[in-house]
């Protein structure tokens, strides 16, 4: 009797030790290799801005086109020729002595020179292009020049899309050219272009470029950084 007794203890520890080995719902969860913790989600903001080209109408009219594509966005019915009429211009003539400029525009004045590319034209900054938005959006246009790229990143996550200036070729600018409206001295870069930020993941940002019609264009993340840097962080925006 003694043997059934012991028998009978040992079943009962085995058993106890089979189920002490049950998934305690307390522990914290084993990940196993192939587990997403730990890693960083992907993330992609695309927003649906119509493209508008600029040409052949405004061969040198990518700030007011870009502009016309971030109104309609927002339910504004106006379109690129009307703003190219509207928006305030820097009338100074050009003065060339051999291939060099002499004196001319300022483009944080006005637009510069000729806007449809029959004649010599340039380009606009913000300040102007913010106050032709004003007309269409009393109050609600921003200034996001020398702000930070997340800075911009955040209109796109409140569904805002950004006006920003980079160059034509999306190559950091490698010539500058000068001349002096007055006594002030106006530096720029030939190759610069405005276009619509819509977009960005992790490797890329999204564009809409005027000046090749091409809808969410994938421009490297460092390269777009590297080119808006060079070409004075100019932005804009609305709320």
């Amino acid at each position: 009797m003694f043997t059934d007794m012991k028998l009978r203890l040992i079943a009962i520890l085995i058993i106890s030790l089979f189920l002490s080995g049950c998934p305690d719902s307390n522990k914290p969860m084993q990940y196993s290799k192939d587990s997403p913790k730990g890693q960083t989600a992907s993330k992609k903001i695309l927003l649906d801005v119509p493209i508008i080209p600029q040409k052949p109408e405004l061969k040198n009219g990518c700030e007011v086109t870009s502009l016309a594509m971030l109104l309609q966005y927002a339910g504004v019915k106006v379109d690129k020729i009307t703003l190219s009429q509207n928006i305030r211009k820097d009338e100074t003539p050009l003065v060339i002595d051999g291939e060099d400029i002499i004196s001319w525009g300022d483009p944080n004045y006005g637009f510069v020179g000729d806007i449809t590319g029959k004649e010599m034209g340039f380009a606009v900054y913000p300040g102007p292009l913010m106050e032709l938005m004003d007309q269409y959006m009393p109050g609600r246009a921003v200034n996001l020049t020398n702000q930070t790229f997340e800075s911009l990143t955040g209109y796109l996550e409140n569904k805002k899309p950004v006006i920003v200036w980079i160059t034509v070729d999306l190559n950091p600018p490698d010539k500058y050219d000068e001349w002096n409206k007055g006594e002030k001295k106006i530096r720029a870069a030939f190759d610069e272009h405005a276009v619509v930020l819509v977009g960005y993941d992790n490797e890329n940002c999204y564009i809409n470029n005027p000046y090749n019609g091409v809808k969410n264009q994938a421009v490297d993340k460092n390269t777009f950084k590297t080119i808006w840097n060079s070409m004075g962080n100019m932005a804009i925006s609305y709320e």
